[in-house]
């Protein structure tokens, strides 16, 4: 099983000053190319306050966020699983999971990051500044990536893929066949409303749950079973899959 998230835009500081980034010890080091290009097109564009305000989208509060492009090759490096904070992040509680738990992650989650493409969630990385949608001069990330991301995730995805990417990250790694959940609400009267912001919690939970329980998945019937057996309410649907984000409201956050 493969688990597919997105990365988040606020992250944690600090990590090992002891272990800088490498780009061959990420993982699918065939992509170190093409993350050398854009990391190289990233410190251009942070390289003046005027040109990395439009470029990154930085606002007086976030401008400093600049220098993490600059300092990527000296900065301190942490597990992705644990670099990456906010409303999906915070549910797995990474820095203080146990043992078993995080090799969980190690060994099924991966992380599509714009700055690294698509990276395990041990994999070590600093802190950086990069979005989907961030403006490169003429490097164009929704260009760049899903040429090179789509085959190696093809390659590691011999079983089933569950995809919790938000829709623009999706995009610069395409996984035809990934089962792709519709996370939703329900009411007293049984309707169904997808929600927005809020997906990113039931994710978090849902991929905490995973690695806690040590899932065994290798197909879509064997994660249905899964959820069956935790409370977790994933069903087929005409038109996809749904997730309802009640069931999950006890995993802790």
């Amino acid at each position: 099983m493969t688990v597919l998230l997105p990365p988040s835009e606020t992250k944690r500081e600090g990590g090992d000053a002891d272990r800088t980034l490498d780009l061959r010890a990420l993982s699918f080091p065939e992509l170190s190319d093409e993350r050398a290009a854009v990391i190289t097109a990233a410190r251009s564009v942070s390289s003046e306050e005027s040109s990395a305000r439009t470029a990154l989208k930085l606002g007086p509060k976030s401008i400093a966020e600049r220098f993490r492009n600059l300092e990527l090759e000296t900065s301190p490096t942490t597990p992705a699983i644990d670099r990456y904070t906010g409303v999906l992040y915070d549910p797995l509680g990474a820095p203080t999971a146990d043992d078993a738990t995080r090799r969980w992650w190690f060994d099924h989650v991966v992380v599509q990051s714009a700055m690294f493409g698509p990276i395990g969630a041990g994999d070590a990385i600093p802190a950086y500044r990069l979005s989907h949608d961030s403006r490169l001069g003429s490097l164009r990330l929704a260009a760049h990536w899903p040429a090179v991301s789509t085959p190696v995730l093809a390659a590691r995805s011999d079983g089933v893929v569950l995809d919790l990417r938000s829709e623009g990250y999706r995009q610069l790694g395409p996984v035809p066949g990934a089962l792709a959940p519709r996370v939703v609400s329900v009411d007293g009267s049984g309707r169904r409303k997808a929600l927005n912001h809020w997906n990113k919690t039931a994710k978090g939970r849902l991929v905490a749950l995973l690695g806690r329980t040590g899932a065994e998945v290798a197909s879509a019937d064997d994660l249905l079973s899964w959820a069956a057996e935790n409370g977790v309410v994933l069903e087929r649907t005409q038109d996809g899959w749904d997730l309802v984000a009640e069931s999950l409201e006890g995993v802790p956050a």
